[in-house]
């Protein structure tokens, strides 16, 4: 961690005779996925192109200060050209203090960083914004000049499409940059934010997108002083008229919960009661307080309503207002940045007296991230049955391959170990061609049925049906055994015939296989090895190795008679 990181030094420091009255103007971040604002940038006017190292970092504190006159508690960005920061480490430093004397908290600030630099300065950025990260801060590639081998060599939070890029949507060439750009930052972790969103049809095309984070003129554009609410309507308003049954949903599927992600009103666990009531008084967006130790990490959750009846009742100023408001707090709920909405839905909803609590967000270190809503996620969940339903096969109500790819690509990125299964009915034209193809579709929905009892028995299965005889399983490594069981142990007849199936799986490990379609390019031999076995068979393959193990079926015997032609699987 850099040594300028412990304190500020006590004054702001002398602005330039220069800067002395700048306008400036405020436009907030907007998460699509919740309609709320989650952070506000200082646009100073007028920012002269040829600046210094120094006016450059002038130019932010002035932002910073100009933030601080409004008492906003929202995450603060600021503009830093990438020169500066590469060139300029004590400009950087005098920043950092300057924030500490403004009150604000590295986490609480997202440095962007933009406009064109020298190659030979690369490594110095890099380490620079690396010191940065280390420091607590967050930091943003923005603009369209930034080079693509500082995009995959520099560690960022956030990266920005610059209004130029929005302004090629919704067209073909400017749709596929953004999932290719939307594709690279699901994988690396990154969060992708749009700037300069001016029309329906951009905003449109950004959701179906899945981006999270919107900046322009059609949200909010920038105002004197900072945005904090808003109205922006979900994709679909009326879709919240259906809450989602928890128990229908596997705990797998989903969204993460960081794409319903609110900034936290943060106080010290020090605090009291008067201080809370002052900030929800003066707030009326906020709906919950989390008590934070030294380490930012949260102790206490303070809700809206439960307090203020506590503080507003008979004798409840005089009896609270100078005592410490953890007195009137709950121990918090909390969730990890890598869990789905369902995990934080089911914590929610586990307690009766708390249902409708705020779910505190934690990374790995245990420090605050910020908190999701109940109604969020009640919302998110709710258009994630509209768009599975539409994907649904009609045959056997089970999801498609574009929802299983999903699935597929979420447990990659996580990082987690998982089982992928492709199981093939044996024989199938067999069947449709003397039983009937009515006979051939009840023996599917009996497939599907056996499928889709697995997967609500295991909870860790997500199951699919990508066409005819084929059906996709993701599972747990811990869930396969039982999973295959329940496939592989029960009988299918059509018409009193016996009929059996393959299983092929493919356990992937953290960092061996990069997405779906490495995986069922894998799982291809492993399908053709289990079809090759007679009875229902079952074969295990790992990605980056030649062994297979059989673990159901018998090897066929080759038939005596040239003349009889083998029966295909």
């Amino acid at each position: 961690m850099p040594s300028w990181v412990s304190a500020g030094t006590g004054i702001i420091g002398a602005v330039p005779a220069s800067l002395e009255n700048p306008r400036c103007a405020f436009q907030p971040l907007v998460n699509l996925n919740t309609g709320g604002v989650v952070a506000v940038e200082v646009l100073v006017h007028p920012i002269p192109d040829d600046r210094p190292g120094e006016l450059d970092v002038d130019l932010a504190v002035l932002a910073a200060r100009a933030c601080a006159e409004h008492e906003t508690l929202l995450p603060l960005h600021l503009n830093l050209l990438a020169e500066t920061v590469a060139t300029c480490p004590s400009g950087v430093e005098r920043l950092h203090h300057a924030l500490c004397d403004l009150g604000r908290r590295p986490h609480e600030v997202v440095i962007e960083v933009g406009g064109q630099l020298r190659e030979s300065d690369y490594g110095e950025l890099i380490d620079e914004l690396r010191r940065l990260r280390a420091a607590g801060y967050k930091v943003a590639w923005d603009g369209g000049d930034v080079s693509l081998s500082l995009l995959l060599a520099a560690e960022v939070d956030i990266v920005k499409l610059d209004p130029r890029t929005v302004a090629g949507l919704p067209g073909q060439r400017g749709l596929a940059f953004v999932e290719a750009m939307a594709h690279f930052c699901r994988r690396t972790r990154t969060t992708l934010a749009a700037a300069g969103v001016h029309t329906t049809a951009q905003l449109k095309a950004l959701r179906d997108s899945r981006i999270q984070l919107v900046q322009g003129d059609i949200v909010a554009p920038p105002a004197r002083r900072p945005t904090t609410r808003i109205s922006l309507a979900t994709e679909d308003p009326d879709i919240i008229a259906e809450v989602p049954d928890v128990a229908e949903l596997p705990i797998a599927a989903g969204p993460g919960v960081t794409e319903f992600l609110h900034p936290a009103t943060m106080l010290s666990v020090e605090a009291t009661a008067d201080e809370v009531r002052s900030v929800l008084v003066n707030r009326p967006e906020v709906t919950s307080v989390v008590l934070v130790d030294e380490n930012l990490c949260p102790q206490w959750t303070i809700d809206r309503n439960r307090f203020l009846l506590a503080v507003t009742g008979p004798y409840g100023h005089a009896l609270h207002a100078k005592r410490h408001a953890s007195r009137l707090a709950d121990e918090p709920m909390l969730v990890a940045t890598n869990s789905t909405a369902m995990d934080a839905l089911h914590l929610s909803v586990s307690g009766s007296e708390r249902r409708y609590d705020d779910v505190v967000v934690v990374d790995n270190s245990l420090r605050c991230m910020g908190i999701v809503r109940l109604s969020d996620l009640f919302r998110g969940l709710a258009e994630m049955k509209v768009e599975q339903a539409a994907a649904l096969s009609p045959l056997t109500r089970l999801p498609g391959s574009d929802a299983v790819a999903r699935e597929v690509d979420r447990r990659v990125v996580a990082g987690q170990i998982f089982a992928m299964c492709w199981l093939d009915v044996d024989g199938f034209k067999a069947v449709n061609d003397t039983a009937g193809f009515a006979a051939g579709d009840d023996l599917i929905r009996l497939v599907g049925r056996r499928l889709a009892d697995a997967a609500a028995a295991l909870r860790s299965a997500y199951v699919g049906h990508v066409g005819g005889d084929d059906f996709l399983a993701v599972v747990d490594v811990d869930d396969l055994v039982g999973f295959a069981r329940a496939m592989l142990d029960g009988h299918y007849q059509v018409d009193g015939r016996a009929v059996t199936v393959s299983l092929a799986t493919l356990v992937c490990a953290n960092g061996t296989v990069p997405g779906y379609r490495e995986v069922s390019r894998l799982l291809a031999p492993l399908k053709r090895q289990a079809k090759a076995l007679t009875g229902s068979s079952w074969v295990l393959g790992r990605p980056g190795s030649d062994r297979v193990d059989v673990l159901r079926g018998t090897v066929a015997q080759p038939r005596r008679s040239s003349a009889s032609a083998p029966t295909g699987r």
